[in-house]
């Protein structure tokens, strides 16, 4: 139970914050616009639900995340060093070392290529239409898993080619029929 009167400081969280954070409190109501939008404090949250013991109603403030701490440059040149030519099926591992070479706070990740979606979105990325015939320098896109490839794929665009745990000749590296792709941009609208 937290009470009113706690106070913790998380201005030096370093890391966008994904866990919904439950206050049992009859301050809820002191709330206001004001502090709702302090930057300073607020400057990474996502979500708060907030829950009164005395009632069982409940409020939703949604934040939206600031600029992503990602260098996109760094995040392409991490690609860049990888020189491999052929697959050593560790895309999800590149591709996170990559992310975290270039600023991301990564603590918790999925081992599947697949299941990184969240994870992007974590850190600012936004799920768009794909853009393959567009793809600007930091995309990253996420092939699911298939009949043949069970832990699916997932590489990052350089601003000349695709590279996973190699260079890739195309983003097509999948031959399977009903190949679905999930498409990710960082958004720098937050």
């Amino acid at each position: 139970m937290i009470h009113s009167a706690y106070t913790f400081d998380i201005s030096n969280i370093e890391s966008p914050i994904t866990h919904n954070l439950f206050i049992s409190t009859p301050s809820i109501p002191m709330l206001s616009q004001k502090n709702i939008s302090s930057t300073s404090f607020h400057k990474r949250l996502k979500t708060f639900f907030y829950f009164s013991e005395e009632s069982k109603d409940s409020t939703q403030i949604t934040y939206h995340n600031v600029l992503s701490n990602i260098n996109i440059s760094k995040f392409t040149q991490a690609l860049e060093n990888i020189s491999a030519t052929v697959s050593q099926f560790q895309c999800a591992k590149s591709i996170r070392i990559a992310l975290q070479t270039a600023g991301a706070k990564i603590l918790q990740h999925p081992i599947a290529a697949s299941d990184w979606g969240q994870t992007l979105e974590s850190l600012g990325y936004k799920k768009i239409q794909p853009a393959f015939d567009q793809p600007l320098e930091g995309d990253i896109y996420i092939i699911k898993r298939t009949k043949r490839h069970s832990y699916g794929h997932i590489a990052g665009y350089t601003g000349t080619e695709w590279v996973s745990d190699y260079k890739q000749p195309t983003y097509e590296v999948y031959h399977d029929s009903g190949v679905k792709y999930q498409y990710y941009r960082l958004d720098s609208s937050s």
